[in-house]
């Protein structure tokens, strides 16, 4: 099955900072991202319903862009986070891309809508 690269934008009224903060520390990753996470150096755990998965975070810009690669993943895919501001509405863009099969388009557009929608209550709207 042909592998897709998936990108998706999300606006936020959060400063960078803030959403920086919920991407890289483990107290606020499990509020929306996954049930548990252990970090070691740039090793990330992250946990759902009791299976881990292992990642490297291979790129950090404070307030701008995190890059996981996935220890399981294909090669020359990752997890990656951008956050810009909009210079028109001052608005946060909260930038994802991911990686999927192309029947799992839908399912992982869906999946993301979820977990920013869960984000953005956690940080207070």
């Amino acid at each position: 099955m042909e592998r897709k690269k998936l990108k998706l934008d999300f606006l936020f009224r959060a400063s960078p900072n803030i959403i920086y903060t919920f991407l890289t520390q483990p107290s606020c990753l499990i509020r929306w991202f996954c049930d548990e996470v252990d970090i070691v150096g740039e090793k990330y755990s992250f946990g759902w319903n009791g299976a881990f998965e292992e990642a490297e975070m291979i790129d950090d810009i404070q307030e701008e862009r995190i890059r996981f690669e996935w220890e399981d993943g294909e090669d020359d895919e990752y997890l990656e986070f951008n956050i810009n501001t909009s210079p028109v509405t001052n608005e946060t863009i909260f930038e994802i891309i991911d990686f999927c099969d192309e029947d799992e388009v839908e399912y992982q557009t869906q999946y993301w809508t979820s977990l920013m929608e869960t984000l953005k209550k956690e940080m207070g709207g």
